[in-house]
């Protein structure tokens, strides 16, 4: 138990919660047992409608151990109820096989289950392809099965050292009031993403889900990705074409909820309450209007790690986000402030989905050992990100959800000249030792409707008037530098990995609204006019300049592989703060008026430094009062430079 030793010799304050920790990585021990969990996770392979090569047959095979019959219907046999049944095993699956020749591509197709709840028609649990009803909206299984299977060309690039991580919804990835496609964002985006200087892409609501306001966070099918963007082959060539231009890619995963519609999802498949899901209150999220997995029921646990496997395998995806990691380890899903330890072993934890995040990451590697996992936790678990034989939960990575919250906060409360520093500083470098961090200061989060984005709360209306070069405004001006010195800021200082949702590196002026009966089913607020960026008349431009400068200073420099930044001054009088990180001298002046001329700071190491990068170049939309490429000598200890009001230096030892 050398790393658990370790884990609290991290933390002092972990030692009362010893016997707690060994618990976590006993049971995780027992769990697991001596089969290898690949071995386990296997649904996708023998269940739901699948083709046998070898023997050249359809089979059908299905977990549904309450019904009292089920056939097969759909185009096939004119939706005839008793024209295909199955049969029914001891251990609750049924079966049935078919003839080659039954069912061809695209085919229709759907479950009969006769159960306690009645007759009905449901799409199986393993839909590998969902289809929708232009005119009823009605989703269906449908047949994916071309006469030439996807031939993929690319392998997988190198997992990431400190992942530069491109979120993107594939939907609002288009500037047409419409639906984005996987085709749209293959031939459009990747490169784009690639040529900005990210390496990993995060895939939002890829999962089928029948809302599309949703934002994917309400799935129905988990084995099929949504059709409202393309094919599954159409699929495949994007993630094939990243992996072509060096991209990795993560897929935004919902393994903490489901969605309550009968129609299209899991609810009560098997005719009674509780198919895979927990009965009763616990069974739902009040919040999130969904339905709770019942972890511990070694069926939900098999479908779940199928899941995973199903991605990685028959997609190749290079790893997962976890969404609503707090809700799925806590039974009270989050609803309480974590101000003691207590709360981290003793109060409200539900065992069974922490031992299942342990064997989710111990599968994902034992598939892919070098897939990349990040955690959604905003309660600040302990061994998050330690290994699940030790009691941590496995994870690589931990969203640093804090940061962006204290962003939001400071512009919506707080005056310019009334920001303070320490607070700041606290947020962005208060993190556990050994375990890392994905620093943002925004995500999809804050760029739904009913919040803004940073560009949006900084500067608002005045983006749609004062948005061309030349044109003076200070409300601009500010808002402009701001957005520059926060995400700067928060790359450097909070965390090993960074995160930027699709639009926000030009500042987009609009948040996110999805067609909705309150906006008369409008695409206009869900999508990205990339034409602002790529028009030189527009401040955009600048923006999105100063995010690919700061992409490949973190790649040259290796800045989020550094140790943690050491802070080397922090003047509130002036709002000025400095520190270092990777060799380099980070200096922020945020005072919104007071530029100050021959400023003195400490540094480590005497010499002289040149300026590296700037937020004041003109290639950034900067007011340029400084001079790029200049030096300045550290004598005694001390550097000295010209800080100009709401302006941040990068400066790199000669």
């Amino acid at each position: 138990m050398e790393e658990e030793l370790s884990l609290i010799a991290d933390d002092p304050w972990l030692a009362p919660y010893r016997e707690a920790i060994l618990s976590r990585s006993q049971q995780y021990r027992e769990q697991l047992g001596d089969t290898p969990l690949f071995e386990q996770a296997r649904l996708h392979h023998t269940n739901g409608l699948l083709f046998d090569e070898d023997k050249q047959q359809w089979t059908y095979r299905e977990y549904a151990p309450h019904a009292h019959a089920l056939s097969l219907i759909g185009d096939f046999n004119q939706w005839d109820e008793q024209a295909h049944p199955a049969t029914k095993d001891a251990e609750g699956n049924w079966s049935l096989t078919l003839p080659a020749e039954s069912l061809k591509h695209l085919d229709n197709y759907k479950v009969c289950v006769t159960g306690d709840n009645g007759i009905h028609h449901r799409l199986s649990p393993l839909t590998r392809y969902a289809s929708q009803n232009p005119e009823t909206h009605d989703f269906t299984g449908t047949i994916w099965h071309p006469e030439q299977a996807y031939q993929w060309q690319h392998p997988s690039p190198p997992k990431p050292t400190a992942p530069r991580i491109y979120e993107a919804h594939l939907g609002i990835a288009t500037e047409r009031e419409g639906v984005g496609t996987y085709e749209e964002f293959r031939s459009f985006m990747l490169p784009r993403i690639a040529e900005l200087g990210y390496d990993t892409v995060q895939l939002m609501a890829i999962a089928e889900h029948p809302y599309y306001g949703s934002f994917g966070y309400h799935v129905s099918n988990f084995f099929a990705p949504s059709s409202r963007f393309g094919t599954p082959d159409e699929l495949k060539a994007l993630i094939d074409t990243a992996h072509q231009l060096g991209l990795s890619v993560v897929l935004d995963l919902v393994h903490s909820h489901a969605i309550k519609n009968f129609a299209e999802g899991l609810r009560e498949f098997d005719g009674r309450e509780g198919y895979l899901f927990r009965k009763g209150p616990t069974g739902e999220h009040a919040q999130w209007d969904s339905l709770l997995f019942d972890y511990e029921h070694p069926a939900t646990r098999t479908f779940l790690l199928s899941n995973l496997a199903y991605w990685l395998e028959e997609f190749r995806f290079d790893g997962f986000r976890f969404d609503g990691v707090t809700s799925m380890l806590y039974q009270h899903h989050g609803d309480t402030t974590f101000d003691h330890y207590d709360k981290y072993f003793h109060e409200g934890i539900d065992q069974d989905a922490l031992i299942y995040l342990q064997l989710a990451n111990t599968l994902i590697r034992e598939i892919k050992p070098n897939a990349l996992t990040i955690a959604e936790d905003f309660s600040g678990m302990p061994g998050c990100c330690r290994e699940p034989a030790d009691g941590g939960l496995g994870f690589d990575y931990r969203l640093g959800m804090g940061i962006p919250d204290h962003w939001i906060k400071l512009l919506k409360h707080t005056r310019d000249e009334d920001w303070e520093l320490a607070t700041i500083w606290e947020q962005l470098s208060n993190r556990r030792c050994g375990e890392k961090t994905v620093a943002y200061a925004e995500s999809h989060d804050q760029a739904l409707v009913g919040d803004k984005t940073l560009a949006f709360w900084l500067m608002d209306q005045e983006m749609y008037w004062h948005m061309k070069k030349g044109d003076e405004s200070p409300v601009i001006d500010r808002g402009l530098a701001l957005h520059k010195m926060i995400r700067l800021l928060t790359l450097a200082a909070g965390g090993e990995a960074w995160l930027n949702f699709i639009g926000n590196e030009f500042g987009h002026p609009e948040w996110i609204d999805f067609p909705r009966e309150g906006n008369e089913w409008s695409y206009k607020y869900a999508r990205r006019q990339w034409s602002l960026a790529d028009n030189p008349d527009l401040k955009y431009g600048g923006l999105q300049a100063f995010e690919a400068a700061l992409l490949q200073l973190a790649k040259n420099r290796q800045l989020l592989e550094a140790a943690p930044a050491q802070l080397l001054n922090l003047d509130q009088e002036n709002l000025s703060l400095q520190f270092e990180r990777a060799n380099l001298i980070f200096a922020f002046n945020f005072h919104p008026a007071n530029s100050i001329t021959d400023y003195r700071f400490p540094v480590h190491i005497p010499g002289t430094y040149q300026n590296l990068l700037d937020t004041e170049q003109i290639e950034f939309d900067g007011l340029q009062r400084l001079t790029p490429k200049s030096t300045h000598h550290a004598l005694e200890g001390e550097l000295r430079a010209y800080l100009p009001a709401r302006s941040a230096i990068v400066f790199e030892k000669v």
